[in-house]
C-alpha cells in the first residue's frame, strides 16, 4: 500500500503578514483557487483539476529557534516537515542561513526555499556558506502565488520520492541480505555435503583397502600353512629321528672301548675329534629347538594376521576377545614399534564384547602406529591398558610422545587432516577409528600434553543394542 504523500511545511518569518499570505495560498478554504489549481494541474500533468490543489499542513515559525524547536518536535513525533520556507532577515535572533544551519543539523532531509528581498550576502556565498544545492532553493520577494505552489508541490514530492527511494533501497538491501544468507545456508549445506562425501569416499577407500588385505591375508595364510604344516609335521618326526641317533652314538661309544683292533679305535677316535661329536651332540638340540621356535612364531604370525583380518568371519557382529584381538594386532605391527618405544602392556579384567573383530582391530591398529609415530629422536614408552566401567569396557593406548597443541586436537578426527609430512599419512586413519567407534555406540576420547604424550581413550558397550 502506497504511503500518503508528505505535504506538511514549516515556514519561518519575522513578519505574521507573511504568514497569512502563504496561508492563503497554501491553505485554501474555498473553490476562489480553481484558476491557481488549474494552473498546478497543468504543471504536474493531474487530469482532475479539482483533485489538483490538495491543502499542505502549514506550520509557522517567527524564529529561527522557535522553527528548530518545531523541527526537533516534529521528529520526536516521526511527523517530520517536508519543506520549510526560512526568510533571509529575522532580527533580533538567526539569520536565514544560521536557521537552515541548525534545521539540517536536525533533520538533514529537509527541502528548504530562502525568501528574500535583499541578502548581507550574494547567492553564491550562501551556497558555498551552506554547501547544499540540491536541498535548498530561492524564492525572491515580492513572490507570485502560482510560484510558491509550485515550489511547495515540487519540493514536498521530491522529499517524498526521496523517501520512497530510500524505502526501497532498503528494501532491496535487505532482500540481498535475506538471499545472501540463503545462499550462505546452502553453501555451507554445501560444504557440508563434500566434507561428508570425501569422508565417505575415504572410508570406501580404506574399506577396499581392508578388503584387499583381507584377500591378501586369506592367500597368504593358505599359501604359507600348507608348506609350515608339513615342516612342522616333519620336523616333530626328525626330532624323533634325531633321538634315535643320539642314542645309536651313544652305544657306539660304548662299544668303542670294546674294539681290539688298535688301528680301527684309532680311526674311530680320530674320526670324532674330526666331526666335534660332542659338540655336535650339544648344538643340534639347540638347533633343533630354535628351529622349531621359529616355525611356531611363523605359524603365529600366519594365525595373527588372520584374526586381525578376519577372513574367516563374514562381517557379522559376534562375541569377541578384545585382548585377543590386541595381541594379535600387535604383532602385526610389531615393526612399527620395536625401534621405537617399550610396549607395555596393563590388561585389565574384562568380559567378552560384541563387536565387528576386524574393525576393532583396525582402531587398535591406528592408535598403536600413531603412537610409535609419535616419539621422538628418544626412545619412548607406549602403554596399553584395558579395564571394565559398568556396562562398557574401555581400552587406552597412551604413549610418551611428542603431544597435540591444542588447536591441532581440534582437528584430528576430521577427514584427511594430518600432520606427518607428505607422502606420510593419508589423514583418515583417526577418522574412520572415530566412525567405527560411533558405529559401535562407544566413543573415543583423546587427552594430549605437548612434550609429554597422548591417551586415547576407547569405550564401547559389552553388548550393542539393536537398533
Amino acid at each position: 500500500m502506497k504511503a500518503p504523500q508528505n505535504r506538511r511545511i514549516l515556514l519561518v518569518d519575522d513578519m505574521p503578514a507573511i504568514h497569512e499570505d502563504f496561508r492563503k495560498i497554501l491553505v485554501p478554504q474555498a473553490p476562489e483557487h480553481e484558476e491557481l489549481s488549474a494552473v498546478e494541474a497543468a504543471l504536474f500533468g493531474d487530469e482532475d483539476p479539482a483533485s489538483a490543489l490538495i491543502a499542505f499542513e502549514l506550520d509557522s515559525a517567527y524564529q529561527g529557534q522557535e522553527a528548530l524547536a518545531k523541527v526537533e518536535a516534529s521528529l520526536n513525533d516521526n511527523r517530520p516537515y517536508a519543506m520549510a520556507f526560512v526568510d533571509m532577515r529575522m532580527p533580533p535572533g538567526w539569520d536565514g542561513v544560521q536557521t537552515i544551519e541548525h534545521l539540517w543539523r536536525s533533520d538533514p532531509r529537509l527541502q528548504v526555499v530562502i525568501c528574500t528581498a535583499y541578502a548581507d550576502s550574494s547567492w553564491d556565498e550562501i551556497l558555498a556558506q551552506l554547501d547544499v544545492r540540491d536541498r535548498l532553493l530561492i524564492l525572491k520577494k515580492p513572490f507570485d502565488a502560482i510560484e510558491v505552489a509550485q515550489l511547495a508541490s515540487a519540493l514536498t514530492t521530491k522529499w517524498q520520492m526521496t523517501q520512497d527511494a530510500a524505502a526501497q533501497r532498503t528494501r532491496l538491501e535487505d532482500a540481498v541480505a535475506e538471499r545472501t544468507r540463503e545462499l550462505r545456508t546452502v553453501n555451507e549445506a554445501l560444504q557440508n555435503e563434500i566434507g561428508e562425501r570425501k569422508h565417505l569416499e575415504g572410508q570406501l577407500v580404506q574399506s577396499e583397502k581392508l578388503a584387499s588385505i583381507g584377500q591378501l591375508a586369506a592367500g597368504v595364510a593358505h599359501e604359507i600353512n600348507n608348506p609350515i604344516g608339513y615342516i612342522f609335521s616333519n620336523f616333530g618326526t626328525l626330532e624323533g629321528y634325531i633321538e634315535q641317533l643320539f642314542e645309536l652314538l651313544t652305544a657306539y661309544e660304548r662299544a668303542e672301548a670294546s674294539v681290539h683292533e688298535p688301528e680301527v679305535a684309532r680311526g674311530l677316535r680320530a674320526l670324532r675329534e674330526r666331526v666335534e661329536l660332542d659338540f655336535l651332540k650339544e648344538d643340534i638340540p639347540v638347533l633343533m629347538r630354535e628351529s622349531k621356535q621359529g616355525i611356531v612364531r611363523v605359524r603365529q604370525i600366519v594365525q595373527d594376521l588372520k584374526d586381525f583380518s578376519h577372513v574367516d568371519s563374514k562381517q557379522e557382529w559376534e562375541w569377541t576377545d578384545l585382548h585377543k584381538g590386541i595381541d594379535s594386532t600387535l604383532n602385526i605391527v610389531a615393526s612399527e614399534i620395536k625401534y621405537r618405544a617399550d610396549l607395555v602392556k596393563a590388561y585389565g579384567a574384562i568380559p567378552p564384547i560384541e563387536c565387528l573383530a576386524s574393525q576393532i582391530n583396525q582402531v587398535v591398529m591406528n592408535l598403536v602406529v600413531n603412537a610409535a609415530h609419535a616419539m621422538g629422536e628418544q626412545r619412548g614408552c607406549i602403554t596399553i591398558r584395558t579395564g571394565t566401567e559398568g556396562e562398557h569396557v574401555w581400552l587406552e593406548v597412551g604413549d610418551t610422545g611428542s603431544g597435540m597443541p591444542p588447536e591441532t586436537l581440534k582437528r584430528i578426527f576430521e577427514p584427511f587432516f594430518t600432520t606427518k609430512p607428505i607422502g606420510k599419512g593419508t589423514g583418515l586413519g583417526l577418522s574412520l577409528s572415530y566412525g567405527i567407534v560411533q558405529k559401535h555406540n562407544g566413543r573415543i576420547d583423546v587427552d594430549s600434553v605437548v612434550d609429554q604424550g597422548t591417551t586415547f581413550r576407547v569405550t564401547l558397550p559389552i553388548r550393542q543394542t539393536p537398533a
